[in-house]
């Protein structure tokens, strides 16, 4: 990490490694990448809104379990 410190600035460097922590990959390779490829001046993670489930015939309702 310390060669990272002084190629990077500070921001930058605790920025690549809070994403590195929230994908849950937090090692010297996925900081490297991360501030390579400039992933850490993105604001956030992108994030996919949860779908609602398919209806289907054999999935119970709340009313079956009383």
């Amino acid at each position: 990490m310390q060669r990272l410190a002084r190629q990077f600035t500070p921001v930058r460097l605790e920025a690549a490694c809070t994403r590195a922590l929230a994908i849950r990959s937090p090692n010297l390779r996925s900081v490297t990448n991360i501030l390579k490829s400039g992933l850490d001046r993105q604001q956030s993670l992108p994030t996919t809104k949860p779908g609602a489930l398919p209806a289907h015939e054999n999935i119970r309702g709340p009313d079956y379990f009383h």
